[in-house]
């Protein structure tokens, strides 16, 4: 039988003495005390969670008593049993500056730690940053299971009142997410914001200014060729509809992230919105543009630096700037309506609806699967990259437009 551990006394921690090395005592469950060789007494507790060892730190004594050390391990104990890492909790109880361990702050941010790696940088910084000035101070110090549907309600119209319906609906959108991760882990009954469905006025819809019509695609084509700005700006304009990401992502492109060789761009899941890695076949024409900056840019990070400084990339505002120096209105088009005018044509045309989606980067609803299939459709997007190439190069050169056919 394995030996049993003796718990520990007042009287033995008060007189335990420092060694040459650190010493521990056992008191049970995990609980110990560890004596450093320059006399110092910490408490901490070993568990394991999701198969890994891990260590929290319960506090130092005098200050945290063996009774009070006990209390700890047995509040850490219960969360184990919950499924949720005393260590999340702690961090979360140290950002909210509080010792509870179920009010909403708390259990929002051991969710958001819980969570927020596999989101976009961009997108976890807007969400915490969203519940810090719309939530937290006003339910961030209430016990979870005591904030009702209007009590949240209340919140929401806070930011409706001041413009920002959109945003309200994020928050209750998020909200719900946190108050159902502490249904799932023992410290709520149910989610408020459930009971809200038709509360705030719906969003109108926003579309992001696009061409669709072939005669004006090729003007904007041709009136970028011609762009008198920098070189940096007008080979980012010339990729931009080719490569049709993001305006944020196409400005961040490194050249690490390029191969030129196997034609491939490959842009790191931290960059992305759906937090998964994403795949850009490059085609000929994009290559073209590509090996022509960089000479210029080559010996950098970055594929399209800042004028000021190469160590960043360049300005949010530099491609729409471009496109109303050019004299497109801002109800003409946008950074975005790249990917509206490539969506919009790629499926009048009859590529396959999946390979689209997929080279558009729109969020995988199933996160697992998203994060294995980033490669899906690969032959297809290859195929239908370089078709697309070649008809915006096609009826770019051509006074008429031509019918856009997907081959195969």
């Amino acid at each position: 039988m394995p030996k049993r551990i003796a718990p520990l006394t007042d009287a033995k921690v008060r007189t335990s003495k420092p060694t040459e090395k650190p010493q521990k005592f056992f008191d049970g469950g995990g609980l110990f005390l560890l004596v450093t060789p320059a006399g110092g007494k910490l408490w901490r507790l070993k568990y394991r969670f999701g198969g890994t060892e891990k260590l929290l730190s319960l506090g130092i004594y005098p200050q945290t008593s063996l009774v009070e050390a006990r209390q700890k391990r047995d509040q850490a104990t219960v969360l184990l049993a919950k499924g949720v890492d005393p260590n999340d909790t702690k961090k979360a109880q140290k950002a909210a500056g509080t010792q509870e361990t179920e009010t909403f702050e708390i259990i929002a941010r051991e969710w958001f730690a819980k969570f927020s790696p596999t989101m976009a940088a961009s997108h976890a910084k807007t969400i915490i940053r969203r519940l810090e000035l719309f939530v937290f101070p006003w339910l961030g110090g209430r016990a979870i299971k005591s904030i009702s549907a209007s009590d949240l309600l209340s919140v929401l119209r806070r930011i409706e009142a001041k413009g920002a319906l959109e945003t309200a609906h994020r928050v209750k959108q998020v909200c719900g997410q946190v108050f159902r991760y502490a249904i799932a882990t023992g410290r709520a009954e149910r989610d408020p914001s459930a009971d809200l469905r038709g509360a705030l006025p719906p969003t109108s819809v926003k579309h992001m200014a696009t061409m669709t019509d072939p005669k004006d695609i090729a003007g904007l084509l041709r009136a970028i060729d011609n762009y008198r700005g920098s070189m940096v700006t007008r080979c980012a304009l010339q990729l931009a509809p080719l490569v049709f990401v993001r305006p944020g992502e196409l400005r961040q492109a490194e050249w690490s992230e390029v191969n030129l060789e196997t034609a491939e761009w490959r842009i790191s899941a931290e960059k992305m919105k759906a937090g998964v890695l994403h795949i850009v076949p490059l085609s000929k024409q994009a290559l073209d543009i590509l090996q022509e900056i960089h000479p210029l840019t080559g010996h950098g990070r970055y594929v399209f630096p800042s004028p000021q400084t190469g160590s960043r990339p360049m300005s949010n505002n530099a491609i729409l700037a471009a496109l109303r120096r050019m004299g497109f209105a801002k109800d003409e088009m946008s950074g975005h309506g790249f990917r509206s005018m490539a969506s919009t044509l790629l499926n009048e045309q009859g590529w396959n609806r999946d390979a689209i989606e997929r080279q558009l980067a729109h969020a995988e609803r199933n996160s697992v699967r998203a994060a294995y299939n980033y490669a899906e459709f690969m032959p297809e997007r290859k195929k239908m990259m370089q078709s697309w190439a070649d008809y915006l190069e096609e009826i770019k050169a051509r006074a008429k437009t031509i019918p856009f056919q997907a081959a195969g």
